[in-house]
């Protein structure tokens, strides 16, 4: 019944995704390894809170962009150091009893993504920051993001959402859980595009090249060379700053030098600043510091004047009335 209604153009089949079953590498052929993840987590802030669940699907790829076969399956709980908030129990439908007591293990993560060139994300922005954050490793990896380096639209999907590509696919799955997302990517990204004439993995593929090139050891040594250079380029417009600073100070004493060698009359603070060759704000940091406690007037008393200040700061509030 339901190959009849696949066959009519007043009907449309889903039908439930079914997971790939690993397989032995291919041997003889150019194939390459990628890692689909995905990570569920108590909220969306980054730098706060957790990850609830991981997922990753590790897969060898043809140049031309098919699937050669499934390699491994990684999936965990994480237990939070905070309950799961409600919402996100609702919509990944995990619980703080599914994962208590659990955690990932670091040096089965790194094993595992070990010999990657390149891990995928649906929306590589949020999962990276986190797998980065918990995994050392993901920081030396080349990142894809299949939500925005593939113009769905351009290649006739209603949107780039995981449900929405899915389906238009002809496929549903349990969304919300890591490791299900997983295999849910693999199928899209296995789905030939009918405008390209090939697998939608395909249309990323010179991306994931360039990836792969950049996550090398001479790139690696490359980019400790770009953040040598971009501290020392930092060094040096602090430098460029501060020569600025004493630059525009000494033009402002020479202008003042001027308008007294030509006789114009110059204000009490611009007299007092010409006295002092330090400026105003080295003289507030001595005055405060140098200011004995007895002579401080609370913060509810009213403003001290010159004549009941030290020599010091009596100029420095005439420069600053």
């Amino acid at each position: 019944m339901a190959e009849r209604l696949a066959k009519s153009a007043d009907y449309r089949v889903l039908r439930r995704l079914v997971h790939r079953e690993p397989s032995t590498r291919i041997t003889g052929q150019s194939t390459k390894t990628a890692i689909l993840l995905d990570v569920e987590t108590t909220g969306l802030d980054q730098q706060k809170d957790e990850i609830i669940e991981l997922g990753m699907v590790k897969f060898d790829y043809l140049p031309d962009g098919r699937i050669a076969g499934l390699r491994d399956v990684f999936s965990s709980f994480n237990e939070p150091a905070e309950p799961i908030p409600p919402d996100v129990i609702a919509l990944t439908g995990i619980t703080n009893e599914m994962v208590a007591g659990h955690r990932i293990d670091e040096e089965a993560v790194s094993s595992f993504a070990e010999d990657a060139v390149i891990v995928i994300a649906h929306n590589a922005g949020f999962d990276r920051k986190f797998a980065e954050r918990y995994w050392p490793i993901f920081q030396r990896k080349a990142w894809g993001c299949s939500a925005t380096e593939i113009e769905w639209r351009k290649h006739g999907f209603e949107g780039s959402r995981l449900g929405y590509l899915l389906n238009d696919v002809g496929l549903f799955h349990q969304a919300h859980r890591a490791v299900d997302d997983c295999y849910a990517l693999l199928e899209i990204l296995a789905f030939e595009l009918s405008t390209a004439g090939a697998p939608a993995l395909r249309s990323c593929s010179s991306r994931l090249a360039k990836r792969r090139c950049e996550c090398g050891p001479s790139s690696r040594r490359s980019s400790s060379k770009r953040a040598q250079a971009a501290r020392l380029s930092l060094e040096r417009r602090q430098r460029w700053q501060a020569e600025v600073m004493v630059r525009r100070h000494r033009r402002k004493q020479a202008g003042r030098r001027n308008c007294v060698s030509q006789g114009r009359d110059l204000s009490p603070r611009h007299r007092a600043a010409l006295a002092d060759p330090h400026g105003v704000r080295p003289i507030f940091r001595t005055c405060i510091a140098n200011w004995p406690a007895a002579s401080r007037a609370p913060a509810s008393a009213a403003r001290p004047t010159p004549q009941a200040a030290p020599e010091r700061v009596r100029r420095l509030l005439l420069m600053l009335n």
